[in-house]
Parts: C-alpha cells; sequence; structure tokens
C-alpha cells in the first residue's frame, strides 16, 4: 500500500468509523451482524486502507477527510482537507478547561469557609479572627505554583489529550457493551422465532 491508504490511523480515526458504523445500523444499512464485523475490524485495523475498506459501500467521505464542494465533483485528496481537529463549537479551550480543573475546587472550598466566617461573624455580632486566610492562603499557593509551571510546561496539552484517550476509551466500552445487549436481543429473537 502507498500514498495515505498506508499511513497508520489513530484511535481517533477509528472511533469515527465506529460511530459512522453505528449510524450504518440505526439506518438500517448495516445488520447487527454485519455491524459486529465491521466494528471488530475497525478496533484492529492499522491503516486508512484497512478503515476505508470497512465504509467502503456506505456513503459519506473517506476517514480523516472532509468533503469541500467545489463544483468540479472532484473528491481527491488534494482538494479534500484533512478533519479539523481544534475546539468544538461551544467547548472551552484546553487551557481553560484545565484552568477550571486546577481552580475550581481551591475556588469553591474558599467560597465555603468564607461563607462559615461571615455566617459566624454576623451571628456573633463582632468581626471574627480572620482565620479563612489560613486555607486560602497556603493552598492558593500551591495552587498557582502549580497553575504557573503547568502553563508553563505545557501541561493543558497532556491533560487534554489524556481526558480524550479517557472518553474515547469510554465511548469504545459503551459501544462494545451496546453491540453484546444488541448481539444478545438478536440471538433470543431468533431462538424464539425457531
Amino acid at each position: 500500500m502507498q500514498g495515505r491508504d498506508g499511513m497508520r490511523a489513530a484511535d481517533g480515526d477509528r472511533q469515527v468509523v465506529a460511530d459512522r458504523l453505528r449510524m450504518a445500523v440505526d439506518e438500517g444499512r448495516l445488520s447487527l451482524s454485519e455491524y459486529d464485523e465491521r466494528l471488530q475490524r475497525a478496533y484492529g485495523a492499522r491503516t486508512y486502507g484497512e478503515l476505508d475498506s470497512v465504509l467502503v459501500d456506505l456513503p459519506g467521505p473517506r476517514v480523516g477527510e472532509v468533503a469541500v464542494p467545489d463544483g468540479t465533483g472532484d473528491r481527491s485528496p488534494d482538494r479534500v482537507p484533512p478533519a479539523v481537529s481544534g475546539p468544538v463549537e461551544g467547548r472551552r479551550s484546553a487551557t481553560a478547561e484545565w484552568l477550571v480543573e486546577v481552580w475550581e475546587p481551591y475556588l469553591k472550598v474558599v467560597g465555603i469557609v468564607l461563607a462559615v466566617w461571615a455566617v459566624t461573624g454576623v451571628l456573633a455580632g463582632e468581626v471574627l479572627y480572620f482565620w479563612p486566610g489560613w486555607v486560602a492562603g497556603p493552598w492558593g499557593a500551591v495552587v498557582l505554583v502549580r497553575t504557573v509551571g503547568g502553563l508553563a510546561s505545557g501541561e493543558p496539552r497532556r491533560w487534554a489529550a489524556k481526558r480524550d484517550r479517557r472518553q474515547r476509551a469510554q465511548a469504545a466500552k459503551r459501544d462494545r457493551r451496546r453491540q453484546a445487549r444488541a448481539v444478545r436481543r438478536e440471538h433470543r429473537r431468533r431462538e424464539l422465532t425457531d
């Protein structure tokens, strides 16, 4: 195999194929046994050529590509750009999500501690010693150092990649469970009709 067909496929490409196969079953284009066989081939595929062979008789662009209408009907690899892998519309950037992940627990706890201090001060009728500083100060310094160090070392990208791998693994696990349930239902249906 040469060219694009011989290039290695990524986990994301295999997940795209699994999603398209699931849609094909929902649309009635594939039976459950075909879906099962093709899903196994998709997760075992190493190259784009192997992934394309799983989808060869289904409508849509090849794996890792998005069709761009140009009026000529030409869908050669030169005219079809690779799929966009940037942030999804309505979704924050990896850095923003990482910052929320780092700072959210601190801000929640400090907010609760401040609320407890304020309520006890109101109930006591006087301004109390500002003990929340002992929680907010040291912990805030640790979170600040982690933030600066993480931003300098590219931690948000690594964190986002790890999160995406975990989400893909969970989606694949759900697909396998859903597939197993569908196969069991099909077997039960066959047993009842026999």
